[in-house]
């Protein structure tokens, strides 16, 4: 299969999101496995995806502890970019073995972080991932 050459100019695709109900259902039935760096959860499912893409992307900020909508939309940039930053180091990981995931990662911390905190679990599950896989 191969990716070829992941567009390092840290852009986050169309084709990089994770957007089929019925996979992300299959990632909470039992099928995904998961593990937490606090603020963040990270499931994850390997399966063939239809995207060149070595991962697909979901995050959640859950509404029930943030009522607001504006404050899920900083969170959410904010998971977001630091995701988009330091994904390459997952696909220089996944690029040799031809797998595909789709991957989430949901926020659940009680209160709003800032973006420094958020960035460095997003670059610690991605390293705890990379091991895993």
């Amino acid at each position: 299969m191969g990716f070829g050459i992941f567009n390092m100019n840290y852009s986050f695709k169309k084709g990089e999101r994770l957007k089929r109900r019925k996979l992300i259902g299959r990632m909470f039935n039992r099928e995904g496995s998961s593990f937490a760096v606090y603020p963040l959860r990270i499931i994850w499912l390997e399966t063939e995806l239809d995207s060149e893409f070595p991962a697909q992307f979901a995050l959640s900020v859950p509404k029930r502890a943030f009522s607001k909508a504006a404050h899920r939309n900083v969170l959410r940039r904010r998971i977001r970019e630091a995701y988009r930053l330091n994904k390459h180091q997952l696909y220089e990981a996944l690029q040799d073995n031809d797998k595909q995931y789709a991957v989430m990662l949901i926020y659940t911390a009680k209160e709003p972080l800032p973006y420094a905190d958020i960035e460095k679990a997003v670059r610690k599950i991605i390293r705890k991932l990379v091991k895993k896989l």
